[in-house]
């Protein structure tokens, strides 16, 4: 059996502790989890089994959710975040990738974080979760995909306005990405020949140059490099024809070249299951795609769906990698 997965527990007065409580009702001894975190911020009742070994934790959540306690400091208000939790929050973050790369944990998931109570709660200087993680591992440059069982995108460029894309995008941006994404999926999705679909940035794919030439003269020479090196890449594609069932069965991810021409396909298609992953780490990483809905936390109302896929999604990556030579 491999190593379990290990959940970070993100934001305690979002909706993570409960969420975490009701992916192990669903999956106990079918996906074993060990919850990083303050099992007083769990649901009352939850059936808690406290371990220091995650070799432990199979035996254990048949009747318990596996916890490796961190102790927070403070009181919790579901949907209040409390300053100083900050750094546990942060701390707890770390000792996930300390135990994936370490080899206890086979990949990590996080629950949502709070970036705004962090920084203010921490000083924390990374614009989000996924920079963090990046900086703890040494890596420049990550790439963040949207998966579920419907569909796989990776947006090229991702948090920035609509006006600023054109300039943001060049060649090699679009190159790592492919190549990130590219090894991502023979690595850890344990496809031997994997195929892209690359969309255009303009519509129609540019038409000829006719509604924009960033297909022209970046996308497709681009492209005619890269099939050259052996990649199999479809495109560039007009990104309105792409995301219909007959299209998405001719490829195994969708590279996109801004946010929203990646995220609505997806969250329009399956958007409870979407998981998001972040590739070019040398770990596993998921999470749910949502964040940390303070405004419903506490009240046993949130859909845990997503956070069962992260869960799923993470044991099967850290399964193909693991068998990947």
């Amino acid at each position: 059996m491999t190593a379990p997965v290990a959940l970070s527990c993100g934001e305690p007065s979002g909706v993570g502790p409960e969420l975490a409580a009701r992916a192990w009702s669903a999956l106990r001894e079918s996906l074993p989890f060990v919850l990083i975190g303050d099992p007083a911020h769990l649901p009352p009742g939850t059936p808690v089994a406290l371990i220091d070994d995650l070799s432990h934790a199979p035996e254990a959540a048949r009747n318990a959710l596996p916890v490796l306690r961190h102790d927070f400091p403070g009181d919790l208000t579901p949907g209040k975040p409390n300053p100083d939790h900050a750094q546990s929050v942060i701390d707890v973050i770390a000792c996930g990738v300390d135990l994936v790369r370490s080899g206890q944990a086979c990949a990590l998931c996080t629950a949502p974080i709070h970036k705004k109570a962090l920084q203010d709660g921490a000083g924390f200087a990374h614009p989000g979760h996924t920079e963090y993680l990046a900086a703890l591992a040494g890596v420049d440059r990550v790439v963040m995909m949207l998966a579920s069982p419907a569909l796989r995108v990776v947006p090229t460029t991702i948090h920035i306005p609509l006006a600023q894309v054109p300039t943001a995008l060049t060649a090699d941006l679009l190159r790592d990405t492919l190549r990130i994404t590219h090894q991502a999926l023979i690595r850890d999705f344990g496809l031997t020949a994997p195929r892209i679909a690359v969309a255009g940035l303009n519509p129609h794919a540019g038409e000829g140059g006719a509604m924009g030439r960033e297909e022209i003269e970046i996308i497709a020479p681009l492209l005619e490099q890269m099939r050259a090196e052996g990649l199999d890449l479809h495109g560039p594609m007009s990104a309105d024809t792409m995301f219909h069932d007959r299209a998405r069965a001719g490829y195994d991810a969708a590279v996109c070249m801004y946010h929203d021409q990646a995220l609505i396909p997806i969250k329009t298609l399956d958007f409870d299951r979407g998981v998001n992953i972040t590739l070019g780490l040398p770990f596993i990483r998921t999470s749910p795609d949502h964040g940390t809905a303070l405004d419903i936390a506490g009240q046993g109302i949130a859909n845990p769906d997503s956070m069962i896929e992260a869960l799923k999604m993470a044991q099967t990556m850290g399964v193909a990698r693991a068998s990947t030579p």
